[in-house]
Formats: C-alpha cells, sequence, structure tokens
C-alpha cells in the first residue's frame, strides 16, 4: 500500500492493511514519516516503510503540489526496488493526490494489478481548499489527472455510493468501481470495553469531537453554539472535549476565548487512534459538524460512525449523505453553518431522554450492519480476486 498520509493516523489504510494481513497475506505500507519516527517499523504485523516527507496542512497549493511530488518520486523508487525482494502481488495506492497511483506505474507495467482507492473527490476537494482550483482550466485538469489516474489502474475504491456514481458518471465502466464504507472496527470501538458513563453523569453536558480540527469541519460553528446553550441554558452545565491535530488552519483556541469559552472547551490534541474509544466513552454526546460544500456533499463522516458504535447519540450537519444513510430518528442534524441549528439540536436530546435513547439504538442498530467486520468480506473478496501470487 502506498499512501500520503501518517500511516499509524490513518483509520481506512489502517483497517485495510490489517485486514489483508489478517487474511495471511503479508503487507508493506509506504507513507509518510514524522520527524521523530524511524524509517521502519511495524504495526500489528504490517511492514510500514516511512519516506522522509511531511506534511504541510494548511499550505498553499504549491506546497501541496512541491510535497504530492517529492513524495510519489520517493514512493515510485522505493517500491519498484522492494518489489525485487518481496515480489508484491498486488499494490493498493489510497488518495489524495490521485496521481500518485503514478509510483506504481513501473510493477503495473510488469504485470501487477493496483487497486486505487478513493479517499476523497480531488478536484472538488482542491476547489473547495484553493480559491485557484475554481477556475475551469485548473478543474479541468484536475478532472483529466482523475480520469487518467483510474485509468491506470486495475480497480478503483471509493468510500460511498454517492461518490461511485460520480465516477460512472464521468464514464468509468461501473464494474470498475467498488465501494467500500469508512466503517468502524467493532472489536476496537467496543461499549463493553470501557466504563460506562450515564448521561450527564456528573452533572454536565459533556460533548466530544475527536477529529482533524481542519477548515473541512466547522468547529467554529460548535463552538458558537455551545456559547449559545451556556447563555440560554444556565440550567445546563455543558463542556466540549476537543481531541484531534490543530492544523492552525482555524483559530479556534483565539474563537473559544473570544466567545469566553476558555472554561469550558478542552484542546487535548491528536491521540492515537487506539484512545479514541476510550475518549468518546467518557462523553455524552458526539459532534460531527461539517462545513457544507460541493466537496462535503459527498461525504460522510466516520465519526458519526464511531459516537454510534460507542452507544453515544450523534449530531451532525445536515448533508445529502447523512441523509440517505441514516434515516429520521437517528441522528440528530442542524442546519449547515447555523449555530442556533446546532444548539437546538444538541438541547433536544439533552432534554428529551426517551427520544434520545431509542434514536441512540437505532443508529447504534444501523452501524452494527455496516461496520467493519461486515464490509470487510467484500473488501478482502475483491483484493483476492485482484491479487497475483508469483514465486
Amino acid at each position: 500500500m502506498v499512501v500520503h498520509s501518517y500511516y499509524e493516523e490513518d483509520p481506512r489504510v489502517r483497517r485495510e492493511a490489517e485486514a489483508v494481513r489478517a487474511s495471511g497475506r503479508p503487507v508493506d505500507v509506504f507513507s509518510l514519516r514524522r520527524p521523530d519516527d524511524p524509517p521502519e517499523g511495524e504495526l500489528a504485523g504490517v511492514r510500514i516503510h516511512r519516506l522522509d516527507v511531511q506534511r504541510h496542512q494548511g499550505a498553499g497549493i504549491g506546497t501541496y503540489l512541491r510535497e504530492y511530488a517529492d513524495f510519489m518520486l520517493r514512493a515510485g523508487v522505493a517500491l519498484t526496488r522492494a518489489h525485487g525482494r518481496r515480489r508484491y502481488a498486488l499494490v493498493q495506492v489510497h488518495t489524495i493526490p490521485d496521481a500518485l497511483v503514478a509510483s506504481a506505474l513501473p510493477l503495473r507495467l510488469l504485470g501487477v494489478p493496483v487497486i486505487l482507492d478513493m479517499h476523497e473527490a480531488m478536484p472538488e476537494f482542491f476547489r473547495m481548499r484553493f480559491p485557484s482550483a475554481s477556475r475551469p482550466a485548473v478543474h479541468r485538469a484536475l478532472v483529466a489527472q482523475e480520469l487518467a489516474s483510474i485509468a491506470v489502474s486495475t480497480a478503483v475504491i471509493t468510500v460511498n455510493d454517492a461518490l461511485a456514481r460520480r465516477l460512472v458518471g464521468m464514464g468509468v465502466p461501473a464494474p470498475k468501481v467498488h465501494v467500500v464504507m469508512n466503517a468502524p472496527v467493532l472489536a476496537r470501538f467496543n461499549p463493553a470495553a470501557h466504563p460506562v458513563r450515564p448521561f450527564m453523569a456528573d452533572g454536565t453536558l459533556r460533548l466530544v469531537y475527536a477529529g482533524a480540527l481542519s477548515m473541512v469541519y466547522e468547529v467554529d460553528v460548535a463552538l458558537e453554539a455551545l456559547a449559545r446553550l451556556r447563555a440560554q441554558r444556565p440550567d445546563l452545565p455543558v463542556a466540549l472535549d476537543l481531541y484531534g491535530r490543530d492544523f492552525a488552519e482555524v483559530p479556534l483556541r483565539d474563537r473559544a476565548a473570544a466567545l469566553g469559552l476558555a472554561d469550558a472547551v478542552t484542546f487535548h490534541g491528536r491521540v492515537p487512534l487506539d484512545e479514541v474509544p476510550a475518549a468518546l466513552a467518557a462523553a455524552d454526546i458526539g459532534l460531527a459538524p461539517t462545513r457544507r460544500t460541493e466537496f462535503t456533499d459527498f461525504s460522510l463522516s466516520t465519526k458519526i460512525f464511531e459516537y454510534a458504535a460507542m452507544g453515544k447519540p450523534v449530531v451532525a450537519t445536515r448533508l445529502p449523505m447523512v441523509e440517505a444513510v441514516f434515516p429520521p430518528g437517528t441522528v440528530a442534524t442542524y442546519d449547515a453553518g447555523d449555530a442556533a441549528s446546532m444548539a437546538a439540536a444538541i438541547a433536544r436530546l439533552a432534554d428529551d431522554a426517551p427520544a434520545r435513547e431509542a434514536a441512540t439504538a437505532r443508529t447504534s442498530a444501523l452501524v452494527a450492519d455496516l461496520a467493519w467486520e461486515r464490509v470487510s468480506v467484500r473488501y478482502l473478496a475483491l483484493v483476492e480476486s485482484l491479487a497475483r501470487d508469483r514465486g
């Protein structure tokens, strides 16, 4: 597997790599390297080759492109050299960038199948992230590299039906496109493995957000909703725990201070993936706030699944994919960008215990049906159908 991320921090890549390893196949991952990480490592039986490239989250488009090119070149060289020793049966390239599939091109030319795992719609992501990418010529170039990357691959994986329909609508043959949802591993997100917290057990409504503190997620709106709740409902003590790497794209700490929330918001920073379930178990309501854009209209937050798997009620932005997957009576939704709407959704969950418990039970049951333990069966079947064993 080749991935432009820090392997230990990427739940999807870890789920897939560990599933393949558990099926009996050895797995090598070529990933980014954090400054303090050794170049080689192993986690849950997966061998990690960390290439000396770091992320520059929040940088300009030029920095992103240089970073992508640097990693692509290093990954291509490392993968080709390793193939001489390891004789890979299959290569899986995780996006973004889509063009990272070029790192596997030497092996593809040797007959090794290549899966392109498209986590996001890259043209829409760039249009959201960089104003210059909204120019027609730039957008056409991004779509062209996306289609070229798909053409090079043997099969394409994407994360939900909406993204699959998007690809087929662009002319990608439907049999080439496979959906592998971002579903939680129930063995990892297991509420029975942690102390049970009764709702508002200490008299405080404890909200939790676990994810990147980036511009994609409207955590700033969550802060405003928290301030509204404190002003409108002095009878309802409320606090927010934020877990995740802060890339300083949004001045969240300054915003919390300006709203008078210094005593109500705790920034815990990034925590290892295996510690996230315990953080969720200690909360009352999970927040999945997502800024609505053309890009996020194709998105379905993994956080919703993780909160529900831990038996927590969820408040999420009312996005097309959220409404498509979670029917009324499951996840509590609010209007994107509307702090008053989010505050009202939180208050309704806090005030109506029967409705809250029923919604939590329905959401948890739905997530259990969509869990990685089920999804992985289809994923592994695809891997085995493509992998070419070599002597």
